[in-house]
């Protein structure tokens, strides 16, 4: 059918012909009566006869009678080889079989040292050792019980005698450091030693004297500042479909005539329009992988293909 634009649905599509259509003629089958394997209804089929358990019975292998491995063989006595193998092995020694003189010791109980290698050890004898004759020492020191009291306000309490009193007087270091001032000045020889310099605060001038008179502090200049906030007359007018919150009035109404648009004439007759050629058209296509199963599976082989094949 032509479409649009005067194409047909196979230009539109990009296909150069139609496809062909392989069941054309066929007789219509219904999905629900078609059967899902024609082929097994067809022709002699094979019977395997049933699956074959694993038994003593000959059924049960592949092959009709039991086949040996060896057949014809000599008999072999495992004990004559074994013996045979022990005798060549006793060939190789040099003399007898060594042999200790008696079996093994065991311990009969803690701390006994029956059954060792060592013996008994004379370090952990449980015998007494000599010791030498005990001398208890000398008496302690015998001392009179202490006497009761502090020491404040109570005689002969000390361990030494007690101290006898001696008499001070009562303006002792001050009559003290009175001679020892008299004597002081009596070993001065003159008055004390004074330079004839001016003080001053510092070694060297002051580096940072200004004998010039500073000029007048200024004074920081204070803004004024207003006494109450700006506050408008009134509030801000809000838009309610009458331009009334709007800085400018509304402007007035200009009736413009109706009148139909002209489309520009072409320069030439000859000239067309220029139309870009069209790109590759897609189509729809089946994926690698669906192809390569359509391919490797079909209806003859679906029975005999494994999944290992793929």
């Amino acid at each position: 059918m032509p479409g649009e634009g005067g194409k047909t649905d196979m230009e539109r599509i990009g296909l150069f012909s139609e496809m062909e259509y392989v069941t054309v003629g066929d007789k219509y089958v219904s999905q629900f009566n078609r059967s899902f394997n024609e082929a097994a209804s067809k022709n002699r089929q094979m019977l395997p006869g049933g699956s074959k358990e694993m038994s003593s019975l000959q059924a049960g292998y592949f092959d009709p009678h039991f086949v040996r491995i060896f057949e014809g063989e000599g008999y072999v006595n495992l004990n004559q080889v074994r013996r045979r193998h022990m005798m060549e092995e006793a060939k190789k020694n040099l003399g007898k079989a060594f042999l200790p003189s008696s079996g093994d010791k065991k311990p009969c109980g803690l701390g006994s040292y029956y059954g060792t290698i060592g013996g008994p050890v004379p370090f952990f004898s449980a015998q007494s050792k000599p010791k030498e004759k005990y001398e208890p020492p000398g008496k302690n020191l015998y001392t009179n019980p202490g006497k009761k009291g502090t020491g404040y306000g109570y005689a002969n309490i000390t361990i030494g005698n007690q101290f006898s009193h001696s008499t001070d007087f009562y303006d002792a270091a001050k009559l003290n450091y009175k001679k020892e001032n008299e004597e002081h000045r009596r070993l001065l020889k003159g008055t004390a030693f004074k330079l004839n310099l001016y003080p001053r605060e510092y070694f060297d001038a002051n580096p940072y004297f200004f004998e010039k008179p500073l000029p007048p502090i200024k004074k920081a200049e204070k803004k004024e500042t207003l006494a109450n906030p700006f506050k408008p007359s009134s509030p801000g007018k809000k838009a309610g479909g009458m331009k009334a919150g709007t800085f400018d009035p509304y402007p007035s109404h200009s009736a413009d005539p109706y009148v139909v648009k002209l489309t520009s004439p072409i320069s030439s007759k000859g000239a067309k329009i220029f139309h870009p050629p069209g790109g590759p058209k897609s189509r729809p296509i089946e994926s690698v992988m669906t192809l390569n199963v359509k391919r490797a599976l079909n209806m003859k082989n679906y029975k005999t293909a494994s999944v290992q094949s793929y």
